[in-house]
């Protein structure tokens, strides 16, 4: 099934991340970038953004098991 692609609104929604720092964290290469889906528009594929906050999720718990 083919990703779909997300707008920003819905990447800030599902992330909980700001404009500004989605961005700097795509200059950072810490964030998947977005793609030019017209002369005007860009958007994030659904599937790298459930990716990366998959990625948090497992840093977190190795950094849980760090600790314990």
């Amino acid at each position: 099934m083919p990703s779909r692609v997300l707008r920003l609104p819905e990447v800030r929604m599902k992330t909980g991340l700001g404009k500004s720092q989605i961005y700097a964290e795509v200059k950072r290469n810490s964030f998947p970038p977005p793609i030019k889906i017209g002369l005007r528009a860009s958007g994030w594929l659904e599937e790298e953004i459930d990716e990366w906050i998959e990625e948090r999720i497992r840093l977190r718990e190795l950094e849980n098991r760090a600790y314990s």
